[in-house]
């Protein structure tokens, strides 16, 4: 797994004419590597791959890393990565610009003198968008877990209980049935403050005669699920069932067209255009779905901006909403992933106008 992505990256490194990588994200790390460790950098050559980390992990690090050479740095690490640049008679190196700090790069800049430094402009970023199988499986089993996770806190939700109590309930769920954490700070919004797109959980009591809103999701397995639903506490006005049903027909209308070839933007304008017909366009203001993998935020992005060609093996989500201050806001969200065809789904939960007594 981890050498057909190295082998992947080297074909991207030929065809920018980087004659070696340093990789220093935590996430690029552990894609590239399978190395889970805290520290450690990974310098990339056309033919040599090296893993550099401290002692704390000079057992784990041959453990995890199988295609890589384990070297324990020393306590400055640019001393150990210019003897290796040097070794391999490396004058030019690419390095993550979006993950690099200016400090971090004038520190390199002067302990690597005689290096040029050159900005590498997601390199793996670009490789993670396609999920290969072994990914598919894990992003699978968390979707499943959020799945689970809903079903449970349908058992329990009921007025009188706060929004940081409800989140408590998710996530305890999640976390034991296996999630290492939660893939964010979970989102639980219920009357006006339904109407926030990102309004996580504080101490307001749920009532009767409201929306409540759930977005929350479980890191499993380094992977990342994220599902939003929407509920009615008591008995729902016209109103509710309204900019439910909207919102329902604009996530459903998405999930049946979407397919690969299409750009991010048209992918967008999918659930953009039928929110805009029933004059809501200004209510849903942000963009139709992301990337979901080992972040829950990555590329591609679907978005009124994005250019980027789905193809298959990307995972996405498809959350369209509508948002009213002072009333409230309902939000769908499913992940995907893009297949030959079409998409298939990861998340299953109902998506019926539930109502809850």
């Amino acid at each position: 797994m981890e050498q057909a992505r190295l082998s992947r990256l080297r074909t991207l490194m030929r065809e920018r004419k980087l004659e070696a990588l340093l990789v220093a994200s935590n996430h690029n790390r552990r894609y590239l590597s399978g190395f889970t460790g805290s520290s450690g950098y990974l310098l990339i050559t056309a033919d040599k791959a090296y893993l550099l980390t401290d002692f704390r992990y000079m057992s784990q690090a041959p453990e995890q890393a199988k295609f890589f050479e384990v070297i324990e740095h020393t306590p400055k690490m640019t001393t150990t990565l210019k003897e290796l640049l040097n070794r391999n008679g490396i004058r030019e190196l690419g390095f993550e610009q979006h993950h690099v700090t200016f400090a971090a790069y004038s520190a390199y800049a002067s302990d690597l003198a005689g290096i040029k430094l050159v900005p590498a402009d997601l390199l793996v970023e670009e490789l993670r968008m396609i999920k290969d199988e072994s990914e598919l499986a894990i992003m699978r089993e968390a979707a499943e877990l959020a799945d689970r996770t809903f079903v449970h806190l349908l058992t329990t939700l009921k007025p009188g209980l706060s929004e940081n109590e409800v989140a408590l309930t998710l996530e305890t769920f999640m976390r034991q049935h296996g999630a290492t954490s939660v893939s964010f700070e979970t989102i639980v919004a219920s009357g006006e403050r339904s109407a926030l797109p990102h309004g996580k959980a504080s101490d307001r009591i749920l009532r009767s005669g409201e929306f409540v809103k759930f977005d929350f999701g479980a890191y499993y397995k380094g992977y990342c699920s994220d599902i939003t639903r929407t509920v009615v506490l008591g008995k729902p006005t016209d109103r509710h069932r309204e900019i439910y049903d909207i919102v329902l027909e604009a996530q459903l209308h998405t999930l049946e067209h979407i397919r690969p070839g299409m750009t991010g933007k048209e992918a967008d304008a999918l659930a953009r255009d039928i929110i805009t017909r029933y004059g809501y366009g200004e209510q849903f203001g942000h963009s139709t779905g992301h990337g979901l993998g080992m972040e829950v935020h990555e590329a591609p992005r679907l978005s009124s901006q994005s250019a980027t060609v789905l193809m298959p093996g990307m995972t996405v989500t498809v959350e369209p909403g509508i948002y009213l201050p002072g009333f409230g806001g309902v939000r769908i969200e499913d992940d995907i992933v893009i297949t030959d065809t079409g998409m298939t789904r990861l998340t299953q939960s109902t998506k019926d106008f539930i109502i809850i007594d």
